[in-house]
């Protein structure tokens, strides 16, 4: 009988072990925090911004203290990093009609009425990359405001100014004269 009892004991620990292992791995993989995991590794320290398209498995992130923009989609399958001074603009496009609108060079064109009833929400992402000049991520219509702080953030990155790179300056190395020896 005792026997019998240890049994059942056993197999109810190794249900409940592998319950708790199969949640925690579920809560472990789950979209929000593997995405949000893969762009603080690939970033080199949390992002000052993210955003992350719900059930797409794509997102996007930037950190300034690093000065680079990565995009990713397919779970970080497809992902691209670029500096910052490669973005060249940012739309918000809601049913198919372009919203709000920032483009190096270009007057901003802000979002002044956000549709409440939206169907889709597409964030895209220009890049000065001609193999992959844009990144679209699409949002959940809830999703609205924070593709707004998107553009500003564009706006932002857009308006640093761009780092120049200068080439060394070589200096005329003067001829010294040789002692007689």
């Amino acid at each position: 009988m005792t026997d019998v009892l240890r049994i059942i004991l056993l197999l109810a620990l190794a249900g409940a072990a592998v319950t708790f292992a199969a949640v925690f791995l579920g809560w472990w993989n789950e979209e929000d925090r593997r995405l949000a995991r893969l762009l603080r590794r690939v970033l080199g320290g949390p992002p000052d911004a993210s955003i992350i398209a719900h059930g797409t498995n794509a997102a996007a992130g930037f950190r300034m203290e690093t000065g680079e923009v990565l995009v990713m989609k397919n779970g970080g399958a497809s992902a691209l990093l670029y500096p910052m001074a490669s973005l060249l603009g940012a739309e918000l496009i809601v049913d198919d009609a372009v919203v709000a609108r920032v483009h190096r060079g270009e007057q901003r064109r802000a979002l002044d009425v956000v549709n409440p009833g939206a169907e889709r929400v597409v964030l895209r992402l220009v890049f000065d990359n001609p193999r992959d000049p844009d990144f679209e991520l699409n949002l959940r219509p809830e999703a609205i405001q924070e593709a707004r702080s998107w553009i500003a953030r564009a706006d932002a990155i857009i308006r640093m100014p761009v780092p120049v790179v200068r080439a060394p300056v070589v200096e005329d190395e003067e001829e010294e004269e040789e002692a007689p020896f």
